[in-house]
C-alpha cells in the first residue's frame, strides 16, 4: 500500500510559486469571506493564511454573524470585490441555507473567482475555456500525475455531489471521457458501486464513510473530504480498516488538503498574470 502524500507534492509547488512572487515582486492579496463559525471551514481558512504568509501573499479574512441579511451580506461582498487591492476572493462554503448560495458566489467577477464557483467561471471550465481549474480538481490531478496513476480504462466512483469536490471532478473527468459514477446521500448502497471501483474518490465530509468492507484489493482511494472529530480533523474514509486493502490512499491531513490550498494559490497567481 502506497501513502499519497500530497503535502510532499504541495511543498514542490509551493517553492516554485514563492520564487516567482519573490522574482516578479507580485502583490497578491486573497481575501476570504466567512458567514458563521462552521469548525471545518475555520480549519481551511488557517491553512489558508498560513500558506499565504509563508508565500508572501497578503490575506484578509472578512467575517460576518449568521444572522446578517441576504441583502447586507452581498453588498458587503460587493464592496470586497470592487476593492482593487483584493486580487482573489474566497466565499467560504457552506453557507446557511437561508442565504441563496450561487447568487452570493455570482458576485465573484471570474477573474477574481480563484476557486471557479461562479455561474460564469464553472460554465467557462465546463467549456474548456478558463486558464484554470478548480483547486481540488488540480491538485487531485496533480497528484495522479505524481504517482502515474491514469484516469483512462478505470471504473472511478465520486462519493458525494457538491460544489467543492463532486460537481468540479465530474466536469473534469467527463472532459477526460473516463468512465465514472457519482453516488450520493440518496444513492441505497453506495458499496454496491465502491466495491467495483478502481478509484474512488470522496468528498461528503463524514467521518469513516468508507470502510475496508466497500473497497476492493488494490484500489485507489483519495480522501477530499473533512470533518471534525473532538478537535481533530478527519476524513471520510475510515484509514485503518481501508488500508489494509488499498493499493494507494491519501491521508488526512496532508492528502488532498495541502494540495488544494496551494492550487487555489497558483490559480492566485494564474489569473493576476
Amino acid at each position: 500500500m502506497i501513502i499519497l502524500n500530497g503535502k510532499r507534492i504541495s511543498e514542490k509547488i509551493f517553492r516554485n510559486l514563492k520564487k516567482e512572487i519573490k522574482e516578479k515582486r507580485l502583490q497578491l492579496k486573497l481575501a476570504v469571506i466567512l458567514v458563521g463559525d462552521d469548525p471545518v471551514s475555520e480549519i481551511f481558512i488557517k491553512e489558508k493564511e498560513k500558506t499565504c504568509q509563508r508565500i508572501g501573499i497578503s490575506f484578509e479574512l472578512f467575517e460576518f454573524s449568521s444572522n446578517i441579511s441576504e441583502t447586507e451580506l452581498k453588498g458587503k461582498i460587493k464592496g470586497i470585490v470592487n476593492n482593487p487591492e483584493n486580487s482573489g476572493i474566497v466565499i467560504q462554503l457552506p453557507l446557511s441555507e437561508n442565504f441563496n448560495t450561487q447568487e452570493i458566489l455570482n458576485l465573484i467577477p471570474p477573474g477574481k473567482d480563484v476557486d471557479v464557483l461562479s455561474e460564469e467561471s464553472t460554465e467557462k471550465f465546463r467549456e474548456g475555456s478558463l486558464k484554470i481549474l478548480p483547486p481540488v480538481v488540480e491538485g487531485i490531478k496533480k497528484l495522479l500525475e505524481e504517482y502515474k496513476i491514469s484516469v483512462k480504462n478505470k471504473k472511478i466512483v465520486l462519493v458525494g455531489a457538491g460544489k467543492l469536490v463532486g460537481k468540479p471532478l465530474s466536469v473534469w473527468l467527463s472532459r477526460e471521457n473516463a468512465d465514472f459514477s457519482v453516488v450520493d446521500k440518496k444513492t441505497e448502497d453506495i458499496s454496491s458501486f465502491t466495491k467495483k471501483a478502481d478509484i474512488i474518490i470522496s468528498g461528503v465530509g463524514k467521518s469513516k464513510l468508507i470502510t475496508g468492507e466497500m473497497v476492493k484489493e488494490g484500489a485507489v482511494l483519495i480522501d477530499a473530504g473533512t470533518s471534525c472529530e473532538g478537535c481533530k480533523a478527519v476524513g471520510d474514509i475510515d484509514f485503518e480498516s481501508v488500508s489494509k486493502k488499498a493499493g494507494y490512499i491519501t491521508p488526512v491531513p496532508g492528502g488532498v488538503g495541502p494540495l488544494t490550498v496551494v492550487c487555489l494559490l497558483e490559480n492566485l497567481m494564474k489569473l493576476n498574470k
